[in-house]
């Protein structure tokens, strides 16, 4: 374990992946990872099943999740590791987060329908398979449909904000969903600081209990993992990454585990969310890359 690796960032069907949690761990063990996150987006449904499947692959899971959040008029995603699943705090809030999505997906399944692409709100319940619903969902009953040859074209014609089946959704403030973690007895981690407009929501964040940032993700250039790396250690964060893994042809053009962390910043999330402070070189070690293109 101490010699290995972690992909941190990894979703499944409880949410917009396209593998079950079982299928991830499996695949964890057989790449040879030590462990894998399972952060699926606003839910921790797949935890329960993610554990049993790593007791039985002999590799550790982290529990985790990935809650969306707006500051700014962008979307901020946070990571959440060693999270209780069964929080009540993190319950009601997760329970509010799947009403809010699904009045959203309806409202956007009338868009597009209004726009000549009728699609069944049915199907794309059927493509959630009582995960949480979300527009990759919707883009893939597009793609099934005809109107698009690929999730990626079903957003960039439709569904992304400014596109014209594109409905917002009240979030979380970044510091709550920050806050939500911790309550929850998890570590905070900003997931992909590179592909906001502006960044100025960090300080605001290490303020609310932020408590890592993920420099190491697939759509980051080398200079902005620099740039994250030396933001985080000069911040006392715990300087993380993963592969944001949903599947293959789905997501960031990542494999499971292609962006892996080394243990010991597993260690310093698992001190962090159990209340321990301080920034040591352990901390604030960066991760790296294994695989083909490491």
């Amino acid at each position: 374990m101490g010699a290995g690796r972690f992909d941190l960032h990894v979703h499944t069907t409880a949410s917009d992946g396209t593998w079950s949690p079982a299928r991830v761990v499996g695949e964890a063990a057989r790449l040879g990872l030590a462990g894998v996150g399972i952060t699926d987006h606003d839910t921790v449904a797949g935890v329960p099943e993610a554990l049993a499947a790593g007791e039985r692959a002999g590799i550790r899971v982290v529990p985790g999740i990935e809650l969306g959040s707006e500051y700014g008029g962008e979307e901020v995603h946070v990571l959440g590791y060693f999270i209780d699943p069964g929080h009540p705090r993190l319950a009601g809030i997760l329970t509010w987060l799947q009403e809010v999505r699904w009045r959203r997906l309806d409202r956007m399944v009338e868009r597009v329908a209004e726009l000549g692409l009728p699609v069944s709100r049915q199907r794309v319940a059927e493509l959630a398979a009582g995960g949480t619903p979300g527009r990759p969902h919707l883009a893939r009953a597009m793609v099934e449909a005809g109107y698009v040859g690929s999730v990626e074209e079903a957003f960039d014609r439709y569904l992304e904000r400014g596109r014209p089946g594109y409905v917002p959704r009240p979030h979380l403030s970044p510091s709550d969903a920050v806050r939500v973690i911790r309550q929850a007895g998890g570590c905070a981690v900003l997931a992909h600081p590179g592909l906001l407009r502006d960044d100025g929501v960090i300080a605001e964040l290490v303020g609310a209990g932020l408590g890592g940032i993920e420099a190491r993700y697939p759509k980051h250039r080398p200079e902005q993992v620099e740039e994250y790396g030396r933001l985080g250690r000069r911040l006392g964060l715990i300087v993380t990454g993963g592969s944001d893994f949903h599947g293959p042809g789905v997501g960031p053009p990542a494999w499971l585990g292609e962006v892996t962390v080394p243990a010991d910043v597993v260690e310093a999330l698992a001190h962090r969310a159990r209340g321990g402070g301080g920034d040591s070189g352990e901390e604030r070690r960066e991760g790296g890359r294994t695989g083909p293109t490491a």
